[in-house]
C-alpha cells in the first residue's frame, strides 16, 4: 500500500506538470505514454500462436500521434492526417514478409492496438487543443475528473459494496462504487468551473457524467481484455499500480466522447 501511495502521487505530479509546462512538454509526454501502453497491449496479447507486428505497431503509433501533434503545434497542414492510414499498408507488407500461419490475427491484433491505445491518446491530445490554441485546463479538468472518480468508486465501494456491477468481468466493482465515484465526479465538476474558466459550469458537469459512466466501461473492457489474455495487469512499469493500461483504462473510452461533446456542443 505504501509503494502504491508513493507510485501514485509522484505519477499524478508528473501528469499535471506535463500539462501546465506548454504544449512542447504536453504533446511528447502524452505521445509516449500512448505509444508504450500500445506496447503494453502487444505484449499483453501475444502468444505462440499469434504474435502482433510488435516494432511496426510502435513504429505506427509512434509516426501517426508525431504527425498529428505536429499539425497540432501549425508546423504542417491538416491533411496530413492522410498519413494515417498509409500505416495500415506498411502493416499488411510487413505480414508478407513473416514466415507464419497466423497472418490474419497478426495484423488484426495489431491493428486493434493501435485503435484500442493509441487513438484514444491522440483524441485526449487533441482535449488540449479542442479550442483552437492550446489550454492546459481542459485536459487538467479531465484528469481530475477520471482521478475523483476512481476515488469515489474505491472509497464507496470499499465501505458500502453489495451489490455487483459486472461480477462475470470484475467481481470486485459494485453499483454502490460506480454511483460513489459518479457522485464524487458531479461534486468537483461543479467546482472547477470557479478555478478553470475554460468551460461552464453545466458543461463540466456533462463531461463528469461523461467519465464517470464511461470511464467505469473502459475499466471493465480492460478487465475483459486481461481476463481473456490471462494477465493480472497489463504491465509493471509503475509498482504497486501494474502497466500504463491499468491506470489510463477509463481514458481510453472516455476521451474519445468528451472531444466529441466539446466538438459538437461546445466549440
Amino acid at each position: 500500500m505504501k509503494t502504491r501511495a508513493i507510485t501514485g502521487f509522484f505519477f499524478i505530479a508528473v501528469l499535471i506538470a506535463a500539462v501546465l509546462l506548454g504544449p512542447y512538454v504536453f504533446i511528447p509526454f502524452f505521445t509516449v505514454l500512448g505509444v508504450y501502453s500500445v506496447y503494453e497491449f502487444y505484449k499483453m496479447v501475444q502468444t505462440e500462436q499469434s504474435t502482433p507486428l510488435l516494432w511496426t505497431g510502435i513504429f505506427s503509433a509512434l509516426a501517426g500521434l508525431t504527425v498529428l501533434g505536429a499539425v497540432l503545434l501549425g508546423f504542417i497542414p491538416e491533411t496530413s492526417l492522410l498519413l494515417a492510414f498509409s500505416f495500415a499498408f506498411v502493416l499488411y507488407i510487413t505480414a508478407l514478409f513473416r514466415k507464419t500461419n497466423s497472418a490474419i490475427q497478426d495484423i488484426a491484433y495489431t491493428l486493434f492496438g493501435l485503435l484500442y491505445a493509441a487513438v484514444p491518446f491522440g483524441i485526449f491530445i487533441c482535449l488540449g487543443f479542442v479550442t483552437g490554441i492550446y489550454n492546459p485546463y481542459i485536459p487538467l479538468g479531465f484528469l481530475i475528473l477520471l482521478w475523483t472518480n476512481d476515488t469515489g468508486a474505491y472509497l464507496a465501494g470499499k465501505s458500502f459494496g453489495r451489490r455487483k456491477l459486472f461480477e462475470r468481468i470484475s467481481p470486485n466493482k459494485t453499483w454502490e462504487g460506480f454511483i460513489g465515484g459518479l457522485v464524487l465526479a458531479v461534486v468537483v465538476s461543479l467546482n472547477l468551473a470557479r478555478y478553470f474558466d475554460a468551460l461552464l459550469s453545466w458543461q463540466w458537469l456533462v463531461l463528469a457524467l461523461i467519465i464517470g459512466s464511461f470511464g467505469t466501461l473502459g475499466d471493465l473492457v480492460e478487465s475483459m481484455l486481461k481476463r481473456n489474455t490471462g494477465v493480472k495487469d497489463s504491465g509493471n512499469i509503475l509498482p504497486g499500480h501494474g502497466g500504463l493500461l491499468d491506470r489510463f483504462d477509463g481514458l481510453l473510452m472516455a476521451a474519445p466522447l468528451v472531444y466529441l461533446f466539446l466538438k459538437f456542443f461546445v466549440f
